[in-house]
């Protein structure tokens, strides 16, 4: 039987929930057409990730080499096992996505140990990190060989360049590396108005996990080691884990539209902004309690659950703890300010409701 492709959702509807929850940018889709047609060599050999290389090099330092994976998590786990021996631990911030929202990968997947530390903003300091940071020669424990941050965290927060270089001296000191978990680093580098490789490479990261799906591509992000004496057999922990794409050129060819313009930042600027605007037009509301500072494209709040439910009929978004009434409204690169300023009169509406 006959079946013909169609839309089977309606385009006009709107939703804070998740910047993946956002379609692809206009330019993405045209660079993977750019892309299609003819046969080219399958596995990384084809021209699209050979330019990638030069183009992430503009970024993140003439060392820098770029691994294209289908995934964060992917990444993620890729990253931290060429960082690690089968022995090694990674200290890491107890709300960190490796910890939270990785179902486990990093311990199933990369056979990782995670050690937390929790903190109040979701920014780990050489300070918190000295509280894992101990016990190398104990054959008992894990050993602590990895630090890995998120830039920006999940709790929508950002760490200044001179917060993660003091971090990257620390943990360089006493013998570790650093892990950049950058699935939002765009947006990051957007709100301190600096380029990615002042927080990068320039201040001590080994590793970086490079994200493009959130930011408008449409699928894949990149493993991008900056340092190369810090990390082993990368080609084959990527295939080992399962990241290695047959038609690498659809996801460098993404990446290079992101970065070697300004696409990135255009999209970050944009999505910050959103999210700015969506925070001052609910600072005012009675009820409604800004939880963090609003640094990124990330709002979380508290309000009354029943008010959040109600809320969550007319658009799209999560608790971040149900219990206490803790809501995450995220923006992207696609939100409008129609959309911010509707879903504002709606929250007012519920909150009014009582």
């Amino acid at each position: 039987m006959r079946t013909d492709a169609r839309r089977h959702h309606d385009p006009q509807i709107r939703g804070f929930a998740s910047d993946n929850y956002a379609g692809a940018h206009p330019e993405i889709l045209a660079a993977l057409a750019l892309a299609n047609g003819g046969h080219q060599v399958a596995y990384g050999e084809d021209d699209y990730t050979a330019h990638l290389q030069h183009v992430v090099r503009s970024h993140f330092g003439p060392y820098a080499q770029a691994f294209p994976v289908f995934n964060g998590t992917g990444a993620n786990v890729v990253a931290l096992q060429a960082l690690t021996d089968r022995w090694g631990a990674v200290i890491c911030a107890d709300t960190a996505h490796i910890n939270v929202d990785e179902c486990g990968a990093p311990e199933r997947v990369g056979g990782l140990k995670l050690l937390t530390v929790p903190t109040e903003d979701g920014k780990l300091t050489p300070e918190l990190i000295d509280r894992q940071a101990w016990g190398w020669d104990d054959e008992h424990r894990a050993m602590p060989q990895v630090v890995s941050i998120a830039q920006n965290t999940e709790l929508g927060t950002v760490y200044t360049v001179d917060e993660i270089r003091a971090i990257c001296e620390h943990a360089h000191e006493r013998g570790m590396k650093v892990h950049l978990d950058g699935a939002r680093i765009a947006n990051a580098a957007a709100s301190l108005d600096v380029p990615m490789r002042s927080f990068t490479n320039v201040a001590g990261v080994d590793v970086l996990s490079f994200g493009g799906t959130k930011n408008g591509m449409l699928f894949g992000e990149a493993v991008v080691v900056l340092d190369p004496d810090a990390v082993r057999a990368m080609k084959h922990l990527r295939k080992l884990s399962m990241q290695l794409a047959s038609k690498m050129r659809f996801v460098s060819v993404q990446l290079e539209a992101l970065l070697a313009r300004d696409l990135w930042l255009r999209n970050a600027r944009h999505a910050n902004a959103m999210a700015r605007r969506l925070a001052e037009g609910v600072r005012g509301v009675d009820g409604v309690k800004i939880l963090h500072p609003v640094q990124a494209n990330a709002v979380f709040a508290r309000l009354p659950h029943d008010v959040s439910e109600r809320l969550q009929k007319r658009y799209r978004f999560y608790f971040w703890d149900e219990a206490a009434g803790d809501v995450r409204w995220m923006c992207s690169f696609d939100t409008t300010e129609e959309d911010v300023d509707g879903f504002v009169t709606a929250l007012k509406e519920e909150m009014g409701r009582g």
